[in-house]
């Protein structure tokens, strides 16, 4: 049996909508405007996260070269941990940055029901038992795509200064310290 033997078995197949007409469906199913203002929203806190993660490292970076060029040994393990700290401020303001978006929007009724939907799609948890309106069913898809892509910023980040403090950077040299 081949692939497209396969293929042509599966029903639902030949009635896939085009991703055009998929898309109209979620614009409309959400007021039309909202889609446009939450992914453009996203876009600007990915922006700001990626920013201020890249600012985070180069300054580690700056401040490791220093310390290595003094002969100054175990100081730059303390700017790794005020880097980690740093990073986790940034998510905590990007949770609660969600968190008025949506208490913007009305997605709740209450503050606290908000903050502990924001945190838990941003985190990709999903605990709760959060009942949407069909207005906001693909919100937990656009926070939880931001959370996603904010963590593995930081992960990245936060590899390279581990790779400099363990003396194992993998890096061209030329690379302006791996950014």
């Amino acid at each position: 049996m081949t692939f497209s033997n396969l293929l042509d078995k599966l029903p639902g197949l030949n009635s896939l909508p085009s991703f055009s007409t998929l898309f109209a469906e979620i614009n409309a199913d959400m007021g039309d405007s909202d889609i446009w203002f939450l992914l453009f929203l996203t876009c600007l806190m990915l922006t700001f996260h990626g920013l201020s993660v890249l600012s985070i490292a180069g300054i580690f970076h700056w401040i490791d070269q220093k310390l290595e060029n003094k002969r100054v040994y175990g100081a730059n393990f303390v700017s790794y941990f005020v880097a980690i700290l740093l990073i986790i401020v940034i998510h905590l303001l990007e949770i609660i940055a969600w968190a008025y978006i949506c208490l913007g929007l009305q997605v709740f009724p209450t503050n606290l029901q908000t903050l502990y939907f924001a945190g838990e799609m941003y985190t990709t948890v999903g605990y709760g038992n959060y009942l949407l309106t069909e207005r906001w069913r693909i919100l937990p898809i656009i926070i939880s795509f931001s959370g996603i892509f904010a963590v593995s910023m930081s992960g990245a980040a936060l590899y390279t200064m581990m790779g400099a403090l363990l003396g194992r950077s993998n890096q061209n040299p030329k690379s302006g310290l791996g950014f």
